[in-house]
């Protein structure tokens, strides 16, 4: 009797392929370049880490370096590729970088430093103020005299009594039939004694100091052209019957060109300095210049948006050339003057 009659037969799996031990040429290079990259990263990983010496990146720097340094030129050396971390140690911080590449980051640090040394630039020297208080305050005082003359009945040149309002205001049909000179006459005219007392109040102030600080000839140039710039901007805006008289289009044209100077005086400290006088120039455009039944927004607007156009020519001029001397003032002082006595000349003549 057979061992296999009568019982069950073992079935055995059958031994797969020789071939499917065998590993490829490239397969083993794969392999064995994979194991490579991990033993690289091993070793890597447990590379020696050491504190960047300060001083051999700045030698005033010291031995220790404060929280905020050590931030930053860590932040230095990760826009250079170069890792690194920063660690509390030694009563200050330290910044650690891996041994093989601790020439590399002492490097990049010099020259970090050596391309920020002296930044941001220091202040500019403080200029002296011109002593021209007086000589300003006279001229607001010549406003005030002007417009008391406007209320009596002159007669010039045998003619009838000039209505003033009438041939000198801000009236845009006017101006843009040709009237020049209204753009500049409106400056001189008020519509009463409050509206006077306001513009002398208020924009007094900002004059005088504008006066101190460029000079009397130079300030009154800018504060005219950006008044008269300004009225002429809003006469091609408005409606053929919008008329405005006032000084405040020059008020607001100083609040303009004051923050502009102040802004590109200390333009290389801009973080720090130029927000105040900005924001104070915007707010008393806002607080001043939109209040009220007869407040022509528009004027203020422009005078405001002219005058500090001019203040940043005035200043980029100034700062280039220095201050106007004194006989130069007195020529800008002249020449503003004769443009506002020609202006009215003008609108007189305009009677026939």
């Amino acid at each position: 009797m057979g061992s296999d009659e009568g019982g069950f037969a073992k079935k055995t799996a059958p031994l797969p392929p020789e071939s499917a031990f065998q590993v490829t040429l490239e397969e083993g290079s794969d392999i064995l370049a994979a194991m490579k990259n991990e033993q690289e990263e091993n070793s890597e990983s447990m590379e020696e880490w050491v504190a960047v010496p300060p001083a051999k990146v700045e030698a005033q720097a010291g031995t220790h370096l404060a929280q905020r340094r050590a931030r930053l030129w860590a932040l230095v050396l990760e826009a250079r590729y170069i890792e690194n971390r920063v660690e509390p140690g030694g009563g200050g911080w330290q910044v650690l970088v891996p041994h093989s590449r601790l020439e590399d980051a002492c490097r990049e640090l010099r020259l970090y430093v050596d391309e920020n040394r002296n930044w941001p630039p220091f202040l500019p020297p403080v200029r002296p103020m011109a002593k021209n208080t007086l000589p300003t305050l006279c001229i607001l005082l010549l406003l005030a005299t002007f417009h008391n003359l406007t209320n009596l009945d002159l007669t010039l040149m045998g003619r009838q009594p000039v209505d003033w309002g009438e041939i000198g205001s801000a009236h845009t049909s006017a101006i843009m039939r040709g009237e020049w000179w209204r753009v500049i006459t409106a400056l001189t005219l008020h519509a009463d004694a409050l509206h006077l007392m306001s513009n002398l109040a208020i924009g007094g102030f900002f004059v005088v100091y504008l006066c101190r600080d460029l000079g009397s000839g130079l300030a009154w140039t800018l504060l005219l052209a950006s008044g008269a710039c300004g009225n002429l901007a809003n006469a091609y805006i408005q409606l053929p019957s919008h008329n405005s008289v006032g000084s405040s289009t020059a008020v607001f044209g100083a609040v303009g060109i004051l923050g502009a100077i102040s802004m590109m005086r200390y333009r290389h400290h801009l973080r720090r300095r130029w927000p105040l006088p900005v924001a104070a120039a915007l707010a008393l455009l806002v607080l001043l210049g939109t209040e009220g039944e007869r407040t022509d927004l528009g004027a203020h607007l422009f005078g405001f948006c002219f005058g500090s156009l001019f203040g940043v020519v005035a200043e980029l001029l100034v700062g280039y050339l220095g201050q106007p001397k004194l006989l130069v003032n007195a020529l800008l002082a002249l020449a503003s003057a004769s443009v506002v006595v020609a202006a009215w000349m003008s609108a007189l003549s305009s009677l026939g």
